[in-house]
């Protein structure tokens, strides 16, 4: 295991394109914000969806194929693609670095790392993420309700790839690729019930910008998951794209108090 990956190493390592996640705990709730917050945060050429509709959700993976498992939290917003319905990821706080390059490096999911707790209790089940002295969501599910399967499907998740210039200057190294990546679900149990989302401002993890309207759905999913390769399907103007690129980074525009 040296600084240079020998022909077994990397055979091991690309040999497990899919990624499973055997007994993943979630506790996930769907919400309607307004659409002028899903519009204002989707970097073109994604575009929103009918619905303007978000999901939050905080999981525990026991294990995984590729290790130790972790804690994990994550925010979408729904939006479309050339007419394909999915869901752009705003932020993935996770609570263990090992995990969190996989997924940070090949897809371009937004994580960083996080104290996250997550509880259950008889039919009271909560969880919340904190970083750098805010905890900024706080969810709650008192669940009422046992389905035989899942009421949706949610569909592919969209991201973008990108580096930023090593000049310093106000672009990138490359080009700026969306990425659409699909999870396959395979349900163990699933429960439904009232839910509730806390959020408290952080100026370095802004989910109470996408404010809550209305609950949709509250759940409570054990599940085998498998995330699936992903693949470039477009590519976003890198001027356009700039103000939307920092979602992987702690930026705080007072930066003397930073």
């Amino acid at each position: 295991m040296g600084f240079v990956k020998t022909k077994e190493e990397l055979d091991r390592y690309f040999d497990l394109s899919i990624r499973e996640f055997p007994g993943a705990e979630i506790l996930g709730i769907m919400y309607e914000t307004e659409p002028d917050l899903v519009a204002r945060v989707l970097p073109p050429p994604l575009e929103p969806a009918m619905e303007a509709w978000a999901l939050s959700f905080i999981a525990h993976y026991p294990v995984t194929n590729l290790g130790p498992g972790y804690h994990e939290g994550a925010l979408f917003v729904r939006c479309q693609f050339e007419g394909e319905v999915g869901n752009y990821c705003l932020s993935m706080p996770i609570d263990d670095e090992a995990r969190m390059h996989n997924g940070r490096d090949i897809y371009g999911f937004p994580k960083k790392l996080a104290n996250i707790r997550l509880t259950r209790e008889e039919n009271r089940v909560e969880g919340s993420i904190e970083r750098l002295g805010h905890r900024f969501v706080t969810l709650r599910a008192d669940l009422m309700n046992k389905m035989d399967q899942l009421p949706m499907k949610l569909g592919p998740t969209f991201l973008f790839k990108y580096s930023h210039s090593a000049e310093l200057r106000r672009g990138f190294d490359g080009p700026v690729s969306l990425v659409r990546q699909r999870t396959e679900i395979e349900m163990q149990s699933f429960e439904m019930g009232s839910g509730e989302v806390v959020f408290q401002d952080s100026p370095y993890d802004p989910w109470s910008e996408i404010q809550v309207k209305n609950i949709i759905a509250a759940y409570y999913l054990i599940s085998t998951n498998r995330m699936l390769p992903g693949r470039i399907v477009g590519q976003a103007d890198p001027q356009v794209f700039l103000p939307y690129s920092f979602l992987k980074t702690d930026f705080v525009g007072d930066f003397e108090n930073d």
